[in-house]
């Protein structure tokens, strides 16, 4: 086999991977709507893995986690049996992170070995590995600042941690659709890559919610607490807080940028006119209804979850648009 080819297991591999990275961001969002994300109070990497297999090795684990803050504050009223719930949405959800470590690097030391890697794919699967690394490092991190003085995470910190899962899948997704085709001098539109910016701003906007419990501010539409600009958006001082503490705001502005990118999403279709643009603007007035019908329906976990899916859809879709857009196919070699 040419050494500057890849098989054609490399593409499948890498799908598998984004196809598990989506799976984690719902099963992380799930922890967090469930308020479970606190349960496992220790990092372990590898024994770790192991979830307490006895009664003993469960009441250890309970007593653990009645020592920090949300249990006196707000879960003093759990059994054993309420704990086990939450410790298994955490639990499941470290799990499936260290699995897609596994799933990342044996295969990738199998095509390593068998010379089955283009030389110029080594880089961009060491940048993956990095991001890998970073994203768990990250996950503890965000952890560790609800032990002590807090009954929930930083939503700072959650924000990080849920921007970079969406920029390890998108980076995933591009190598990808890197594989069949090389760059050309056909630049993506301006309109596209200002939503793809924005798009990641959302994102983020959207882990300010999730960490502030923000969706509950508001479950009106299309105005907020009957009022299209709310009181109390300014209610923080100094101002910048506001866009980050203050629930209202963090809502009111997630809504905002909403519009800002259906209005983008239009044009980008518009501007391209070939399907893959109206697909992704397909996708965001699809993901702005459940959006809306999550605030109406005072964010029950099924839509929620839907809402965070179909945000990891609109941004695969508008990856496959700008590889339509930018790239050309592999020139022939015979």
């Amino acid at each position: 086999m040419d050494q500057q080819q890849n098989h054609p297991l490399v593409k499948i591999w890498l799908w598998t991977i984004a196809a598990l990275i989506f799976c984690m961001v719902i099963v992380g969002g799930a922890t967090r709507l469930t308020d479970s994300g606190l349960s496992i109070t220790e990092w372990k990497p590898l024994l770790g893995a192991i979830p307490p297999l006895n009664e003993g090795a469960w009441l250890d684990a309970f007593e653990k986690y009645k020592v920090i803050p949300e249990y006196h504050l707000q879960n003093k009223w759990m059994n054993l049996e309420d704990f086990k719930f939450i410790y298994w949405w955490e639990w499941g959800h470290r799990f499936l992170g260290r699995f897609i470590g596994v799933a990342f690097i044996v295969p990738l030391l199998y095509f390593t070995a068998a010379k089955k890697l283009a030389r110029n794919l080594w880089p961009k699967l060491l940048f993956l590995f990095v991001l890998g690394g970073l994203q768990g490092a990250l996950g503890w991190f965000m952890v560790a600042s609800g032990l002590s003085e807090r009954i929930d995470v930083s939503q700072y910190r959650l924000a990080a941690h849920l921007t970079l899962a969406f920029i390890l899948f998108a980076a995933v997704d591009w190598i990808a659709l890197s594989l069949d085709r090389q760059r050309n001098t056909v630049k993506p539109p301006v309109v596209l890559m200002i939503f793809l910016t924005l798009l990641f701003l959302q994102i983020a906007l959207g882990g300010f919610v999730a960490g502030l419990d923000a969706g509950h501010a508001s479950y009106t539409w299309p105005k907020m607490n009957e009022a299209w600009v709310p009181d109390g958006l300014t209610a923080m001082q100094p101002m910048w807080r506001n866009w980050f503490e203050n629930a209202l705001a963090v809502q009111f502005n997630h809504r905002l940028m909403a519009y800002v990118l259906l209005a983008l999403a239009f044009c980008v279709a518009f501007v391209s006119n070939v399907g893959t643009g109206w697909m992704v603007f397909t996708a965001v007035v699809a993901q702005a209804v459940i959006g809306i019908l999550t605030v109406l329906w005072q964010i029950p976990l099924w839509t929620a979850l839907m809402h965070q899916g179909m945000a990891l859809i609109v941004l695969a879709l508008a990856l496959w648009h700008m590889a339509k857009l930018t790239r050309g196919p592999v020139p022939d070699r015979r």
